[in-house]
């Protein structure tokens, strides 16, 4: 019977696309940094040879051909085996030299999620723009599930394997970052979040990310995992409101009737009782559905807990 601890299996995945400028810089950096973990390269349909750079480097390459961000992590998760996932873009602007420090605090304090918060002085790196969406976004989530982090879109992760494998993937495209976080926010697993240093992108390198476009994306999904994961709180705010609205309504025909004995807007009234009984069926809805929302919370920590640390460490040391 063995004691001793065993070394954990590290995967550096890497979601790609038309990233030939950068890759080799990636794949080089984590290789230097942490020298005994895997390189996986995952091409979303490359025209500019991506795959070819990333096999030269000494990479595993592997190919997902549905388009998408979201996508290609839903791949990676199902694909790639290990005990610790490092999660980073390929346009080499984050620091590969912080990646033994996130390791190590995931390890250390038996965490779920360590995220790499982007800090840089850099204005082509971190442009105004996609700041302010960050932030609104963050604080959006902050306020819907109670805490989040300080920078919630950074594609800069490490995860443990129960983390990774038991992560519902339905994002398509950039906002699976979104996901993620929520996923550990819902289950209030051990999180933390490390400031690690953010570069501008090589030159020849271009961002995939449209401000607007994505931005909506990302806004969509929140909204939908407040739907869907805060179910009562969703729907008493839309029965709240009509409530409101159909008060607001019947006051002017309750003082009618109280001074005439009469109702001479029956639009107007039909229109109010309309109101207060769709408000009782979207009670009705978040009560319901708030029960769903907790099986599925109890079935998604049932398979973080089926791929726990302490569920491998137990089967290493028989």
């Amino acid at each position: 019977m063995s004691t001793g601890h065993l070394t954990p299996a590290i995967a550096v995945v890497i979601p790609c696309f038309n990233e030939a400028v950068a890759i080799g810089t990636v794949i080089d950096d984590f290789r230097r940094h942490l020298p005994g973990a895997r390189i996986v390269v995952f091409d979303n349909n490359s025209t500019d040879g991506t795959a070819d750079v990333a096999r030269k480097h000494g990479a595993e390459v592997r190919t997902e051909r549905m388009q998408g961000k979201g996508n290609v992590v839903r791949s990676m998760f199902a694909k790639v085996d290990a005990d610790v996932y490092i999660m980073v873009d390929g346009d080499a602007t984050y620091d590969a030299s912080a990646a033994p420090t996130l390791v190590a605090r995931l390890l250390e304090e038996d965490l779920a999620l360590v995220v790499g918060s982007r800090a840089t002085e850099e204005d082509a790196a971190y442009r105004s723009g996609h700041k302010f969406g960050n932030w609104a976004l963050t604080s959006l989530t902050s306020w819907i599930f109670g805490q989040s982090f300080n920078d919630m879109l950074s594609g800069y992760r490490v995860m443990s394997r129960a983390f990774v494998k038991s992560f519902p993937a339905h994002a398509q495209g950039f906002d699976t970052e979104v996901e993620l976080a929520v996923h550990a926010l819902e289950l209030r697993l051990g999180t933390a979040e490390v400031p690690t240093a953010y570069f501008a992108r090589p030159e020849g390198s271009h961002s995939k990310l449209s401000t607007y476009r994505d931005g909506w994306r990302i806004l969509k999904t929140i909204i939908r995992m407040a739907k869907n994961g805060k179910p009562l709180a969703f729907f008493s705010v839309a029965c709240a409101m009509c409530v409101a609205l159909a008060i607001g309504l019947a006051i002017p025909l309750m003082q009618t009737y109280v001074a005439t004995g009469l109702v001479p807007r029956f639009p107007t009234a039909i229109l109010s009782a309309s109101l207060a009984l769709l408000g009782s069926i979207f009670l009705v809805c978040g009560l319901v559905l708030d029960t769903v929302s907790l099986g599925r919370r109890e079935q998604k920590y049932a398979a973080y807990l089926l791929h726990s640390p302490r569920r491998i460490a137990g089967h290493a040391s028989e």
